[in-house]
């Protein structure tokens, strides 16, 4: 078990199939050999055989395999927040930024051409201490964390699109349809194949699931994304759609994202593309964009602290920044600041590590002073 993880807060949010925690552990059951999300809703397993992991790879490099039920692959995305008896992610953040930016780029694709060596080098620490903080925070090693986010977008694309298994190959990172073939083998004893469970009929356009943690302020990101005007963006009154570039995406096509029916803490993604290889890269772009890893619970405990900004965030909770598609990842898109005053860039400095969400609910804040929750 990591040591980040506390066993009986664990167990609790297990027991009470806690959605706060959705995505910041997994549970492995020694008894099936399985690992599941904390909201699964199969029947809770005793106590005694359970073990936690920081992450889904953690889970999978110690021999467990996903869930066909609670299905992991669906879980909010996991941004590195630490399980210490409540749901709080400033402290873990303001220490190991390098952690958070390396996945953000492995989930780009940094680790499908490139080397360990070469993504520490890119965040500045030796491939050693890279590989150290990873066993610490996630449980896993750079390289299995990449291979785990490969299978689970695989393990997605088989279940909710049509694609053949030769194209979800391409489609989620793998070099070959025979290491795909083989990795799946080996951690779920059968095929890709056996995993669809229904007839899917091909198509040009592929239709997927993004989770994220609630609250959501879905209208007010449309709202940001439309104000912006970003080149190749176009926003409508339910969607936001971005025309792919190949200089940058390395594919034509395009990427639309609308929030799902149902009430579902999820957002519809439909996207087209003609080259599949490319579809891991576009996917962790618009995550970024739509601030999909948010934790809006951790950052409002946070920046309620500052008696200026407590209101405003009681009265429009779910509020997110929209990232850039471009981004180099140098630092984290959630503490980037563009406040030209001297004396408020002062204050911002205990808004850390959330400062562009604190500059959104400080100009709310000054808006409607007297805001009441809406």
């Amino acid at each position: 078990m990591n040591p980040s993880l506390d066993f009986e807060t664990c167990w609790r949010a297990v027991v009470a199939r806690d959605a706060r925690f959705d995505g910041r552990f997994f549970t492995g059951v020694t008894s099936t050999g399985i690992y599941c999300r904390p909201v699964c809703p199969a029947r809770t397993p005793r106590r005694e055989n359970v073990t936690f992991h920081a992450s889904a790879a953690a889970a999978e490099a110690g021999g467990f395999r996903a869930c066909l039920r609670c299905r992991p692959e669906t879980a909010p995305d996991f941004a590195g927040w630490r399980i210490d008896g409540a749901p709080s992610g400033g402290a873990w953040r303001g220490t190991s930024n390098t952690v958070s930016r390396a996945l953000a780029l492995i989930e780009g694709g940094a680790l499908d051409g490139g080397d360990v060596d070469a993504l520490a080098a890119r965040l500045g620490v030796g491939e050693r201490q890279l590989r150290r903080l990873f066993r610490h925070h996630l449980g896993a090693a750079p390289v299995s964390v990449a291979q785990t986010r490969r299978v689970l977008l695989a393990k997605q694309l088989i279940h909710e699109t049509g694609l053949s298994m030769a194209q979800v190959a391409l489609a989620s990172g793998f070099g070959s349809v025979r290491r795909f073939n083989e990795t799946f083998q080996g951690l779920y004893g059968r095929p890709p194949s056996a995993l669809r469970r229904r007839s899917a009929e091909p198509g040009g356009t592929i239709r997927l699931g993004l989770s994220y943690r609630a609250p959501y302020d879905w209208p007010a990101m449309l709202e940001s994304l439309a104000t912006r005007s970003a080149a190749g963006e176009t926003v409508s009154a339910e969607a936001w759609t971005r025309t792919l570039d190949p200089r940058v995406d390395g594919a034509h096509g395009r990427i639309s994202v609308w929030r799902a029916a149902g009430g579902a803490e999820r957002l519809t993604a439909e996207v087209e593309i003609d080259t599949l290889s490319a579809l891991p890269g576009v996917l962790a772009r618009a995550r970024r964009v739509l601030d999909l890893a948010a934790d809006p619970v951790a950052i409002a405990s946070d920046l309620s602290t500052d008696p200026a900004l407590a209101d405003a965030i009681a009265a429009r909770p779910g509020l997110r920044p929209p990232g850039d598609w471009n981004d180099p990842g140098d630092d984290l898109p959630s503490d980037r600041l563009k406040i030209e005053d001297p004396a408020l860039r002062a204050r911002a400095e205990c808004w850390r590590p959330w400062r562009a969400y604190g500059a959104l609910y400080w100009t709310l804040a000054k808006e409607t002073p007297n805001a009441q929750a809406a």
